[in-house]
């Protein structure tokens, strides 16, 4: 079930001068997405209603919660007061390492080993990206100058973040967007992964900036090359080094930067 991804609503446009006029925007939807895996309650995001099954793809896959070899589970989505709630079924070798994950999401962080405890987690060794890149720096900069038009929600309401499967020649091959950039990934991932896609050889692309999060759901998914429009954050580009992912960052129309 996808719910619409925005919303008309009347403003009224204020002119320098002090004049205004009558004005109409479309407002992107942010609403409460429960997740619920295995009848517990393990997370709720704010997010863009579409594609809600591919963000429960990637999400799994992203906590790890999932390997990339594992078949793709089934979603069932239902509107609730105030939000969504979205339901998915591992299988039983996938039950320990919910449990565990959600016992450290439900720890006290006022608890001195609960919080190392937290920290350990959070900071997971990342796998080194087994896949690599064909993508010239002259894809790059086509992919940029053409994703724009694939950003429909963005185009309408200057609100949501897109993620872009590019192949090897900067063609676009396949975006996802949402208010949230991890939920854009999160739902670019869900999609390739239920579409049978593969990287072969192209590249992500984010309208946001590089955050240790986006290096980690890249790695994760054996992303081969992360281009990101704004700039990275220094534990970003540790990690990236460290698991073989090859950045491309501050990525605009007349320059970027390379790490990898």
């Amino acid at each position: 079930m996808s719910e619409a991804a925005s919303t008309p609503r009347p403003f009224r446009r204020i002119l320098p001068g002090g004049a205004s006029e009558p004005s109409e925007r479309d407002l992107a939807e942010e609403v409460p997405i429960a997740l619920e895996f295995n009848g517990i309650g393990y997370a709720v995001l704010m997010a863009t209603p579409a594609d809600l099954e591919d963000l429960v793809a990637g999400f799994l896959l992203s906590e790890r919660l999932q390997h990339p070899s594992d078949t793709v589970v089934g979603v069932s989505t239902h509107s609730v007061e105030g939000g969504i709630v979205a339901r998915a079924t591992l299988p039983a070798d996938r039950a320990p390492a919910l449990l565990d994950r959600v016992r450290h999401r439900a720890s006290d962080s006022s608890c001195g080993l609960c919080g190392v405890e937290n920290i350990e987690q959070a900071m997971r060794p990342l796998p080194r990206v087994t896949t690599r890149s064909d993508a010239d720096d002259g894809a790059v900069f086509r992919a940029l100058s053409v994703v724009g038009a694939h950003q429909h929600l963005n185009t309408r309401t200057g609100a949501a973040h897109a993620a872009a499967l590019v192949a090897a020649d900067g063609a676009i091959r396949l975006v996802r967007e949402d208010v949230g950039r991890h939920n854009a990934f999160d739902k670019l991932i869900g999609a390739m992964r239920r579409e049978a896609l593969d990287w072969d050889g192209g590249f992500a692309l984010l309208s946001s900036r590089c955050s240790y999060e986006l290096v980690e759901k890249a790695a994760i998914a054996d992303c081969p090359m992360l281009v990101t429009i704004s700039a990275p954050t220094r534990l970003a580009v540790d990690a990236a080094a460290q698991a073989g992912l090859a950045l491309r960052v501050l990525a605009r129309g007349d320059s970027l930067l390379a790490s990898g």
